[in-house]
C-alpha cells in the first residue's frame, strides 16, 4: 500500500482466479525467483525469455507471478494466505517426512502430501 502501482496490482490480482501455494525445499525463494524470472518484463522477455515471466508476463505490474524475496516475507505471506497453516509445526513434523522423501502428489487436492509413519503407501 502507498506505491504508485499499488491500485493497478490489487485490481490485477481481484481480476480472476489465483493459486497460492507454499513451496517446501531448501532453496525455495532462490528457485523459484529464477523460474519466474526478473520482475520486469521487457528484461525477463530479453533476457530469459523462458522464464515465466518472459513467456507470460504482460506489464511490470501484470507479471503474471508473484514470490516472496525473503524468508521473513514468505512466513508474512504464508500467514495471510494459509492462517490455519502453522510454520513451526511444519518443520517440526512434517519437514523431516519431506527430506525423507515421504511425499506423494495428490492431484484432486493439487498439493503435495506427506505420508505418515503408519502409511506405507498412498491410499
Amino acid at each position: 500500500a502507498g506505491r504508485f502501482f499499488y491500485q493497478r496490482l490489487v485490481e490485477f490480482m481481484a481480476s480472476g482466479p489465483m493459486w497460492a501455494y507454499i513451496l517446501a525445499h531448501e532453496n525455495a525463494i532462490s528457485l523459484w525467483r529464477s523460474l519466474m524470472g526478473p520482475t520486469k518484463v521487457f528484461r525477463a522477455r530479453n533476457s530469459v525469455p523462458d522464464s515465466i515471466r518472459g513467456a507470460y508476463g504482460l506489464t511490470d505490474t501484470r507479471n503474471t507471478t508473484h514470490g516472496s524475496d525473503s524468508p521473513a516475507s514468505a512466513s508474512r505471506e504464508i500467514a495471510f494466505f494459509f492462517p490455519e497453516f502453522n510454520e513451526q509445526l511444519w518443520y517440526q513434523q512434517e519437514e523431516p517426512r519431506l527430506r525423507r522423501g515421504q511425499v506423494y502428489y495428490n492431484a484432486e487436492k493439487r498439493v503435495h502430501c506427506v505420508l505418515r509413519d503408519e502409511e506405507a503407501e498412498p491410499t
